[in-house]
């Protein structure tokens, strides 16, 4: 069932979990975390980045990302990941995109708040919820960039989260999108300032490579969607792999299956670790 991320996160904050939100760049991708949401009885989010849609255009990706989420017979939002223009931002609302983000992280802290409630703004017209991001969190979505980790101000954080009304906001807290090189070190500190000052949903964006104590201490501390990105394409990658290895790809067919595996794989040992198991059928949308 197609639903609006920011009854998701309510729920979430209601009942002390975190809903998993899952970058998907094909149909066997959207297939194997559907799959492993419906098995485990998860609430969802499907989502995909500005940056990927040169491999995905959203006029192909982002109907087929709607039709899977209204069939399937647990909530799914559909979300854009890292909007960068406005053009993008309202091609995924025209195709029933029910949340959608701005980064704005790049941008002058009274820049970001000034294109975030535009954004806002158009959302609203849709009945689509908003995300937008204050600090840096590190790298690129597509591993293209190497930017520089900047943390979360908890006092911006207020004054963003007041000023713009969004109903998620994404902070930085030492966390970094791709693989990290060395073990990630999150500030729980700032983390924790923020949850205090902010009443609003927080979004933990990179959260491949974190550990299963400090996933379970961020959805503890005011997290309650995660993006899980790098991990689904390197266990789709790793399940076709470890398929032709062990013979057991005799056609397209089978290579299709693999894809699905492994995106189902990665998303249900997720949703353990979030603790959204069995969630679906108590929530209360309403």
């Amino acid at each position: 069932m197609l639903v609006n991320m920011k009854d998701l996160l309510s729920d979430a904050q209601k009942r002390n979990y975190a809903v998993g939100s899952f970058s998907v760049a094909n149909m066997e991708m959207v297939l194997g975390v559907i799959k492993a949401a419906e098995e485990t009885r998860s609430p969802i989010i499907l989502q995909i980045a500005e940056v990927r849609l040169n491999h995905s255009p959203l006029a192909l990706i982002g109907p087929l990302m709607v039709a899977a989420a209204e069939a399937a017979d647990v909530p799914v939002a559909v979300h854009l990941d890292h909007g960068k223009t406005l053009c993008c931002i309202e091609q995924a609302l025209d195709i029933g995109f029910t949340s959608v983000m701005f980064d704005g992280s790049h941008l002058p802290v009274e820049e970001n708040i000034a294109v975030t409630k535009d954004v806002a703004l158009l959302a609203r017209e849709y009945g689509a919820a908003v995300e937008a991001e204050i600090g840096c969190v590190g790298g690129s979505e597509d591993g293209s960039e190497d930017i520089a980790i900047n943390c979360t101000s908890p006092e911006q954080a207020k004054r963003f989260a007041a000023e713009t009304k969004v109903d998620a906001l994404a902070i930085a807290i030492g966390n970094a999108h791709g693989n990290y090189k060395e073990e990630p070190h999150l500030r729980f500190d700032i983390l924790e300032k923020v949850h205090e000052l902010v009443s609003v949903p927080l979004v933990l964006h990179g959260g491949t490579g974190i550990s299963e104590k400090d996933f379970i201490r961020c959805h503890q501390s005011g997290i309650k969607k995660i993006n899980i990105a790098t991990a689904t394409f390197d266990s789709v990658e790793r399940s076709v792999r470890e398929s032709y290895e062990g013979g057991r790809i005799h056609g397209y067919y089978d290579l299709h299956q693999a894809e699905i595996d492994g995106a189902y794989k990665n998303a249900k040992r997720h949703m353990g670790v979030f603790y959204s198991v069995q969630k679906s059928d108590d929530i209360n949308l309403f």
